[in-house]
């Protein structure tokens, strides 16, 4: 089922094999220089599957997330001419705190483009990280314009552009983060449960375990709404997705890479979706429960434990939390997502008849006594009879939904329920 996969590196032209050899050298290249990150044992999620399952915590990296180990690995092997030229990436925001903690250890100039939409916190680490030797450029509104930028960059100048996830080394060193957690829990894993994005991590993790611990299964976890390796396994290649959720931004990926896809495919691992909602209900249980801040990307593969991905009662798994890069501005929106994807946070549109007790009609009428309006917009139009509201409703329970709707089926206005996949959720999330 494993085999080797013969890859180029489109830059250079030199051919190289993806394999455990290659793990392990990128291992020696990053022992001293770039941190160990612990290897945890979760209660919360071993209860939750009836197993035993530990977590590499690559939140508590240097630059709190793994994207270090492969951007170190690729700037470490290149040339004297190639470093004199210096190296460019792309990036939402981990990889380029990668290049730029690996640009200043190396001495190495760098260049890091980032879209407008990259928090200012994440501007000024990468700047913080790379210091004299770094320069963040700000460009265009969307990641594929900060692609393009780099790879003009890399064009005009002569400097070695260092992809995310789709080059040999980079997948390398993103490989140590499996075999650098196998040795520390001294035994082999029964499933492997990885974050996917472009999927790096995972061609690098199913490269050295596909030697070394061939018997472990596989599953790489992907965004449910940004799953472009999935696409790419049913079209047979990388393919461009029409519609992106960016919500999970450090896997919000829209075509898998051409490097990647082939060690993938040849791997075996199992592909799955988890959806966004559930993520933030991770994300929550994570801070909530372990004290533990993590992206939303961070918690992409436990947020998969006991919901898509079932290991089996009484075996061991290992999970990767990929990264704790939060935005703290975000957890308003974390909370409302994990709400609606329980089932305990919905939307109505109301026509209330704009005569005095219209509301409070409608408090004592359909609110049950957990209930809480958490949301409402409403304007009074002096010409009109009725008047509508756009109103949210947050429920004790999520089974209290059914009696809800029967009470608002009763009630006089005229109540219209406001589905998760409407377009008017674009305004409330």
């Amino acid at each position: 089922m494993w085999r080797t996969v013969d890859v180029g590196v489109a830059q250079t032209g030199r051919m190289e094999p993806v394999d455990a050899t290659a793990v392990e050298a990128a291992a020696q290249r990053l022992a001293q220089v770039v941190p160990v990150t612990p290897l945890q044992r979760s209660e919360r999620l071993s209860a939750r599957v009836g197993g035993d399952v530990w977590l590499k915590r690559e939140d508590l990296q240097v630059v709190r997330s793994y994207k270090v180990r492969g951007a170190y690995n690729l700037i470490a092997q290149l040339s004297g001419p190639e470093r004199a030229a210096g190296v460019v990436c792309a990036s939402a925001g981990n990889h380029g705190q990668g290049l730029a903690y690996a640009c200043s250890a190396l001495g190495v100039h760098g260049r890091v483009y980032v879209p407008r939409t990259t928090p200012r916190q994440k501007r000024d680490r990468m700047a913080a990280l790379g210091g004299d030797v770094v320069t963040v450029e700000v460009v265009g509104d969307t990641y594929d314009d900060a692609a393009a930028a780099a790879l003009a960059d890399a064009a005009r100048t002569g400097a070695v552009l260092v992809p995310a996830f789709d080059d040999v080394r980079t997948i390398a060193g993103q490989g140590t983060v499996v075999r650098e957690a196998v040795q520390q829990l001294g035994r082999t894993p029964d499933l492997v449960v990885l974050p996917v994005g472009g999927g790096g991590l995972l061609a690098g993790a199913v490269a050295w375990l596909g030697a070394c611990a061939p018997e472990t299964r596989v599953v790489g976890v992907e965004p449910a709404g940004a799953a472009s390796m999935a696409a790419a396994l049913a079209a047979g290649a990388p393919v461009v997705l029409g519609e992106l959720d960016s919500f999970v931004d450090g896997a919000a990926v829209r075509r898998a890479g051409d490097v990647t896809f082939p060690l993938v495919r040849d791997s075996g691992a199992a592909l799955l979706p988890v959806a966004e909602g559930r993520i933030c209900v991770e994300m929550l249980e994570l801070y909530q429960s372990d004290g533990i801040i993590a992206e939303p990307a961070g918690a992409l593969a436990p947020a998969a434990l006991g919901d898509v991905v079932h290991p089996a009662p009484g075996t061991t798994t290992l999970v990767v939390l990929s990264g704790g890069n939060n935005d703290v501005s975000r957890y308003a929106e974390v909370v409302e997502r994990a709400l609606v994807h329980e089932g305990r946070k919905h939307y109505f549109l109301v026509e209330f008849p704009q005569e005095p007790g219209a509301l409070r009609a409608f408090l004592d009428d359909v609110l049950g006594p957990d209930d809480d309006i958490t949301l409402f917009e409403y304007v009074k139009r002096s010409n009109r009879e009725t008047g509508p509201a756009l109103v949210g409703i947050e429920l004790g329970r999520p089974e209290d939904l059914a009696a809800l709707l029967e009470r608002m089926a009763a009630a006089p206005p005229a109540i219209e329920r406001v589905p998760p996949d409407s377009p008017l959720f674009r305004f409330l999330l």
